[in-house]
Formats: C-alpha cells, sequence, structure tokens
C-alpha cells in the first residue's frame, strides 16, 4: 500500500498529521516519496484501529507487479485508444488474444480519484467483497488474479503493462454500485465510508454511462450504421452522458458549510454523520435566500432528500447550478464572522432586505 492510499484512508495529510501528531509537510513528503518510514507504522495501525481502518504492517510494502513464467508468450497489443472518463484518461488496448483491457493506472486515477493508489486495495473493502468475482479478490501477496500483463506493441522496444480487462472493471463498478444500494439497508450490514461512497458514486455514474452508450452502439450494429458513423461518435457520446451523470453526483455542498453549522449549532460530531435537522437550516439559509419560489417548489414536488437523491440535483437541471454553489460559498463566508446561529439569521436577514416583526402581547394582570 502506497503513502498516498494510507493518508487517504485517514481523511487527507492534514488529518493523519493530526492523529499521529506530527507536521502535514512532513506527511506530504511521505506522500511524495510514497513510503512511510518504519518507526511510524506503530502508532499509524494503532491509529487506524481506533478509527476501524484495516492497516496492518503488511499494508506498508508496495505491491508486486505480476509476473509471467513466459515473457515471450504473454499477450501483445494489436490496437491502442485512449478512452476519457470525467477528468481521467485511460489507455486502453485491444491484444492478439482478443481481450479488450484498460491501463491499470488509469482506472485506478478515474475511480479513485487518486495518483498513485494500488487497485487491491479498493478491493479489500469488507463490504465490497460479497459483490467482487472470485478473481477479483486480492490475494496474499496483494496480487489480484484478475489483472492481465500485455506487451504494449511499442515499436522499438518491448514494453510491458498491467492492464485491467473491460469486463472486470464494469465488475467493480457493480460491486461498489451494489455496496452502495445495500448500504441503505440498515438490515443489510454492509456499510461504507464517506470516501467509499464518493468512489461508488463515480462508478454508478460510469454504469449509467455505459449503459447508455452500449444500447447506441448494438442499435448502430444492427443497422449497420456503425460503418457510416464518425469514429469517435460514441467516445463524444460517453463524455457527454459521464458529464451528465457525474454532475448529478458531485459534491455540492462543501464541509465547510457543515463545519460552520457545527461550530454555531455546539455539534461535537463529525460533518458526515450530521443532525437530521441541519436539512432545516439549509432550506432556510441556502433555499428560501437564494429563491423562495422555488424552494417552496422543492417543498411540494420534490422527493423528500435521502441517500443520493437531494434537492440541489433537481435545482441543478431547473434552476442553475452555478448560482445555488455562489450563494452557499456566501452563506459560508457570513457563517465564519458569526459566533451564533441567531447572529447568522440576523445578519442574512440584514442582507437581503428582510424586516423583523415585533409582536405585542397582552397577558392578564398578576394578582
Amino acid at each position: 500500500m502506497t503513502a498516498s492510499i494510507i493518508v487517504d484512508l485517514f481523511g487527507g495529510q492534514s488529518a493523519l498529521a493530526s492523529v499521529i501528531g506530527k507536521r502535514q509537510s512532513t506527511i506530504q513528503h511521505w506522500v511524495k516519496t510514497g513510503s512511510i518510514p518504519k518507526k511510524y507504522h506503530d502508532v499509524i495501525i494503532k491509529a487506524a484501529k481506533e478509527r476501524n481502518i484495516d492497516i496492518n504492517e503488511t499494508h506498508f510494502s508496495v505491491m508486486p507487479i505480476p509476473s509471467s513464467d513466459n515473457e515471450i508468450g504473454i499477450p501483445k497489443a494489436t490496437h491502442f485508444g485512449e478512452l476519457t472518463i470525467g477528468a481521467a484518461t485511460i489507455p486502453c488496448y485491444v491484444l492478439d488474444t482478443g481481450e479488450r483491457v484498460m491501463a491499470l493506472k488509469g482506472v485506478v486515477v478515474a475511480l479513485m480519484a487518486i495518483e498513485g493508489g494500488q487497485l487491491a486495495e479498493y478491493l479489500k473493502v469488507k463490504s465490497l467483497q460479497p459483490f467482487l468475482p472470485t478473481d477479483l479478490t486480492p490475494q496474499e501477496n496483494n496480487t489480484v488474479p484478475a489483472l492481465i500483463k500485455f506487451d504494449t506493441g511499442t515499436e522499438g522496444f518491448t514494453k510491458h503493462a498491467i492492464g485491467v480487462p473491460v469486463e472486470k472493471f464494469m465488475d467493480i463498478c457493480a460491486a461498489y454500485s451494489t455496496a452502495l444500494q445495500e448500504s441503505s439497508n440498515p438490515n443489510s450490514g454492509i456499510s461504507l465510508t464517506a470516501r467509499q461512497i464518493e468512489i461508488a458514486l463515480r462508478a454508478n455514474a460510469f454504469l449509467r454511462a455505459s449503459a447508455k452508450t452500449g444500447i447506441i452502439a448494438l442499435v448502430d450494429e444492427a443497422t449497420g450504421y456503425q460503418y457510416q458513423r464518425p469514429l469517435d461518435a460514441l467516445q463524444f457520446k460517453m463524455k457527454l452522458f459521464l458529464e451528465d451523470e457525474m454532475r448529478k453526483w458531485e459534491k455540492t455542498f462543501p464541509d465547510e458549510l457543515w463545519k460552520e453549522f457545527g461550530r454555531l449549532t455546539k455539534w461535537n460530531g463529525t460533518v458526515h454523520s450530521r443532525p437530521k435537522y441541519w436539512g432545516k437550516l439549509v432550506m432556510e439559509l441556502v433555499y428560501d435566500y437564494l429563491d423562495p419560489d422555488v424552494a417552496q417548489w422543492l417543498k411540494t414536488n420534490a422527493p423528500k432528500p435521502s441517500t443520493g437523491v437531494n434537492y440541489h440535483q433537481w435545482l441543478s437541471g431547473q434552476y442553475g447550478l452555478k448560482k445555488l454553489i455562489e450563494h452557499i460559498w456566501m452563506v459560508v463566508g457570513m457563517a465564519s464572522a458569526c459566533t451564533t446561529m441567531s447572529e447568522l439569521r440576523r445578519k442574512m436577514a440584514e442582507k437581503y432586505g428582510r424586516v423583523p416583526i415585533q409582536y405585542t402581547f397582552y397577558l392578564p394582570p398578576t394578582p
């Protein structure tokens, strides 16, 4: 496991630095070099156990690259191309065996959104195991049987690479997607961390985009249009579909907003286990001020917010995501200058010209 993955499991460089009492620059150096000095292993393992993070001494070693006893007989790429998934570009190959593969590094960057990560570590997730094929289950030495070593076919010299068969990539996406779905059932025993949920949402988006593109390809093949369409037509559609899916799942509300809400309401929990009543604060301070008519429409027509179905998904398609995000950051800035929630409410009212109303109550005289 590389240093970057261990850091990621703790929630980032600053989080790990705080846990073990080191400077963030120290953690940054570990990520840059890719390894963590042995003298820090025990303290990190202890901190991981306290936080239910699965890390032991074997995780500090780098995963070996699968090798072949017959280097000459390994598959060779006959075709090469690139597939754009979100902000990542994955090198793709067709081998002389007919296998379609994606470059391992590109898969990790696209799905896990991290440079230098190792796929095996993300497949070890306990909640993922029931939904993975056996050949995608990491072995004791951190190898994954489904991965393929192949010759990229580069002219002039032999260059070996590790590929993920495209069917196995879809299996990984399906496993994360299923785990996410099952985690919503309190009786399933399946739970995902915030980081794992982010990966699952990206996997879900890719599955949806692939399904849309795939049905188009099947119709084109059935009608013969595949020979007339532009060469990059399907990739272009895939990019559009994926961007649309990614936009639905992107993190619209930043952690900074929840941190300010936590400070102003004296909340002692984490931003990922925030209380439900904060939803009323969002409706009051975000949607009501953004546009009261839209807020009322959401209350009346949109489904009740739940995991994966939230008000901002409706707003992004029907009102304007940019305006929403700008307003959220304005609220964050204003909240940072307040010491209580009532002060934030007052400042918001003053900014938007809302006039306070004071009622006079008459009580019977005391005897």
